[in-house]
């Protein structure tokens, strides 16, 4: 018998049950799908996030509290609150006897409250920051002022709105002058901002801004900064930036060994191999469970093939009369659940890459500045797994029927 027989005779078992064939299948093209459009989204998520921080510029240094290894995020991103960041640490960076490549910085405080306008009442997200942060992220203004410097540190109850938040509370009105209440203090709308959408950091088109000390002493009621970021005038002193404000935080904390620093400093390069690195993590975690279903889908397969063995026991005991070898028997089994599932990882690509598109287009649609990325890993790992899972999942039923013998086969009715 020819080598190529078996293929010809799975083949032809596989047209002969078109409908079981498909439902057979059907488990591991939603495993592909799965797998294709999890590697997809991710990847879309991962070029949006690294193209909004590239976006703010390669001269951004960030000064977040807690300790980190060198390529990993400090414990403050994963939510873990710690008070070491202080004003006089942003004051220190500031002095240009400790930073001389420092052209300005900027404290920051984050809070969550009702904010309200006559009948206008929103849940929104304020910020307390610093006088500078319109020379640090590059801001625009599109009316009235941004704070003065000597309103960062007198409680002052002004207010900056980005320009989602003017919509909301004053559609058809000019906002300049107007008094929003946050947690019963009122807050004059000294200036608002151009629209520019989401980019970097923050999204600024929702911003609700406060002087530093404001958020600090009336809003939240602390004493620290949940992170400072400092602009360097060239870029090419970024290195020599990062290594004085850590310098100068060692001297502020009496820090005397560098393993016993209680911040973290990075820079925008670093800032975005970092982010590269958990996106990455994340967006293969996800596709591990999402790879999940494929092994259910080949549990799928291998129950198919064991009824598949016991409906063709008859054929089995006629191929082994007339001279085929167990060997033969197994292949042929073998080849039956590859092409199987090969066919189905091939289904599962293509609609894989269709589903994929057609989010992209939706999240574009939404104003996203979404890529559709389709990996060749994601598909070499979809095709490989599925030639694996037919492979694994067939072995046991190929081998079942490979032990048929020829006369009981023969006389099964």
């Amino acid at each position: 018998m020819r080598l190529s027989d078996p293929i010809k005779i799975s083949i032809s078992n596989i047209r002969a049950a078109k409908f079981r064939s498909f439902l057979t299948t059907l488990g591991i093209i939603i495993g592909v799908v799965s797998v294709v459009v999890v590697m997809a989204i991710g990847a879309g998520a991962q070029g949006l996030i690294l193209d909004q921080v590239s976006a703010v510029g390669s001269n951004l240094v960030g000064v977040l509290p807690g300790a980190s290894e060198e390529k990993g995020p400090p414990s403050t991103v994963f939510g873990t609150i710690i008070t070491t960041l202080k004003y006089k640490d942003l004051q220190a960076i500031r002095n240009k006897s400790n930073a001389p490549e420092v052209t300005h910085a900027s404290g920051y405080v984050t809070g969550s409250a009702t904010a309200k306008y006559q009948d206008a009442s929103y849940m929104v997200t304020y910020q307390g920051v610093s006088p500078d942060l319109i020379n640090v992220e590059n801001i625009k203004l599109a009316a009235g002022r941004f704070f003065l410097s000597e309103e960062e540190t007198n409680l002052a109850r002004v207010v900056v709105l980005g320009a989602d938040r003017v919509n909301d509370f004053f559609p058809n009105v000019d906002p300049i002058g107007k008094e929003i209440n946050i947690k019963n203090f009122n807050f004059t709308v000294i200036g608002t901002l151009e629209k520019k959408g989401a980019s970097g950091f923050s999204n600024t088109d929702q911003a609700v801004f406060v002087p530093l000390f404001t958020a600090q002493k009336l809003l939240l009621g602390i004493d620290h900064l949940n992170f400072i970021r400092a602009k360097v005038g060239d870029p090419q002193d970024v290195q020599r930036g990062v290594a004085d404000i850590k310098a100068t935080l060692r001297e502020q904390h009496g820090i005397k060994d560098p393993a016993d620093d209680d911040f973290t400093v990075r820079d925008t390069a670093q800032a975005i191999s970092t982010l590269s690195d958990i996106t990455n993590v994340l967006k293969y975690f996800l596709a591990s469970i999402a790879a999940i279903s494929l092994l259910v889908g080949g549990v799928g397969v291998m129950n198919i093939m064991l009824i598949a063995v016991n409906q063709r026991i008859r054929e089995i005991g006629l191929r082994k009369a007339v001279g085929a070898r167990n060997f033969d028997i197994i292949w042929q089994f073998l080849i039956e659940s590859v092409v199987i599932t090969l066919m189905g990882g091939i289904l599962g690509v293509v609609l894989g890459i269709l589903i994929s598109y057609l989010a992209a287009l939706i999240i574009r649609a939404l104003g996203n500045n979404w890529q559709f990325i389709i990996t060749w890993q994601s598909v070499a790992l979809a095709t490989s797994v599925t030639f694996l899972v037919g492979i694994i999942f067939g072995l046991y039923p190929a081998r079942k029927a490979s032990r048929v013998s020829p006369m009981e086969a023969l006389r099964y009715e």
